[in-house]
């Protein structure tokens, strides 16, 4: 097997969770590549942060990962510029442009998010695990891991974003069923959920939900980070669960503890 650094890609790496699992993996000395749609400024920022922290290289990639043939090119990229691809984190999300409730979600919202946050990353995957089992074959990689950034929301139901809701909670799925498909390889697949995140996302409801934190909302009564979400990102990827595939693992707090 090859011996350069392991390689990791997360897309989406530039901002928010995407960039706390960036940082995490570079202090696990992984090289790690960035992927990003229209902030190029972010991903830079990024990689530049990661080297500080240890990352064995940087690169970043522009690409929207709900357009198939964009993913398929960003693979290529990737496995051109890294020769090798070891672990991938499809992090890469959005949020509806405006919260309206059920009964008045519009088509064009709920194409928008759907393609990003669930078409896209299910093409996107397929063609990564394609990738990584011809690896496996010539003895270039050995047990790879696919990590898919899902959100309680795949759970919990918020009738003012529906569409956000119905596209994590597919994900959720999509992480079991490559799960299943994939361990005969062993290539090992996991979700993590978050839950309640300080970033740019949830800048809105900041204080909404600072007070419902601070009233036991969670039972760690604290704002989730993006390092949070990073740090169980880069468990996985260390090897720390070897006989385990196709877990949801919560970083939420304990919010999905159900409580009386």
């Amino acid at each position: 097997m090859a011996e350069d650094k392991r390689v990791a890609v997360v897309t989406g790496g530039g901002r928010g969770i995407g960039r706390g699992i960036v940082g995490e993996l570079a202090r696990s000395g992984l090289a790690v590549a960035v992927t990003y749609h229209r902030d190029a400024g972010a991903a830079a920022l990024a990689c530049r942060e990661a080297e500080a922290l240890g990352a064995a290289r940087t690169a970043a990639f522009q690409a929207d990962v709900s357009r198939p043939d964009e993913g398929r090119e960003l693979v290529r990229q990737i496995r051109c510029a890294f020769g090798r691809i070891d672990v991938w984190v499809n992090n890469a999300g959005v949020a509806p442009e405006a919260r309206l409730d059920l009964l008045e979600t519009t088509r064009e919202s709920w194409d928008r998010v759907l393609d990003t946050n669930l078409r896209g990353p299910f093409f996107l995957t397929q063609m990564v695990a394609n990738t990584m089992i011809g690896a496996i074959e010539k003895g270039e990689i050995a047990e790879p891991l696919i990590v898919f950034i899902t959100s309680v929301s795949a759970a919990f139901a918020s009738v003012a974003r529906g569409e956000y809701c119905v596209s994590k909670a597919g994900l959720s799925m999509v992480s079991r069923l490559f799960a299943a498909r994939l361990a005969e390889h062993g290539v090992r697949v996991f979700e993590v959920r978050p839950g309640i995140i300080a970033t740019d996302m949830t800048e809105p409801v900041k204080e909404q939900y600072g007070r419902r934190i601070a009233d036991g909302l969670t039972p760690i009564r604290r704002w989730g980070t993006p390092a949070d979400v990073g740090r169980a990102v880069a468990a996985l990827a260390s090897g720390a669960l070897p006989f385990s595939t196709g877990e949801v693992i919560y970083v939420d707090g304990g919010l999905h503890i159900p409580r009386l």
